[in-house]
């Protein structure tokens, strides 16, 4: 029962639509209506402005780290199988969000937030990948792809020389980075044909 619980608390929670409630809060604005129509972090840095956008993405990280902790908090001998099925669940909600018809953002700083939870070297590995990234090249999507893919080779990296002992960590690694890299199939094809949107940091 506990179990159910916290699975469809994680659920919920990454079912928050950071971004539209963001948008219509302090803007009116529907933010599926403009940009890329995505309820995600890029676009409300894009459509709402550097600050506003920051905001919900560190709204959005902190969803699946919390989810992962209710799991810690809640559940006596958390797994880390248990901690893996959780953090996904956040993730699900937040690409298939119930509140906005179960479409939802990519789920890049949600997963985030759960590798956090999981992982912490290998996510700030990615993190400043990501960072250094989106600060050079202004694509947020490039960004995120290469977070993903860095992300894996530090967690395969520690658990070759921990002898594997985080496989179902390892796994669930390589599911989500290849799942978000899937996610960003147009946006791969619009960097090849150069015609990707670039982020602003301006205020607006």
């Amino acid at each position: 029962m506990k179990i159910i619980i916290v699975l469809f608390v994680a659920y919920i929670l990454g079912s928050i639509p950071t971004s539209y409630i963001m948008g219509k809060l302090l803007k009116g604005i529907d933010i599926r209506d403009f940009g890329s129509g995505n309820v995600g972090a890029t676009n409300a840095l894009r459509i709402l402005g550097t600050k506003i956008g920051i905001i919900t993405l560190i709204i959005d990280i902190g969803k699946g780290f919390l989810a992962v902790n209710i799991a810690k908090l809640i559940i006596n001998e958390t797994t880390d199988l248990i901690m893996i099925i959780t953090g996904l669940f956040a993730i699900i909600g937040h690409i298939f969000t119930i509140f906005l018809m179960f479409k939802g953002g990519k789920g890049v700083a949600t997963s985030a937030g759960v590798f956090i939870a999981l992982v912490p070297i290998p996510i700030a590995i990615a993190l400043l990948v990501f960072v250094v990234t989106v600060w050079l090249s202004k694509f947020v999507s490039l960004g995120s792809i290469l977070a993903a893919f860095t992300l894996f080779i530090a967690e395969l990296t520690i658990n070759m020389f921990n002898s594997f002992a985080k496989l179902e960590i390892l796994i669930f690694t390589f599911i989500i980075a290849l799942f978000i890299i899937i996610r960003h199939k147009s946006n791969i094809q619009r960097l090849i044909n150069g015609n990707e949107n670039k982020i602003s940091f301006k205020k607006k």
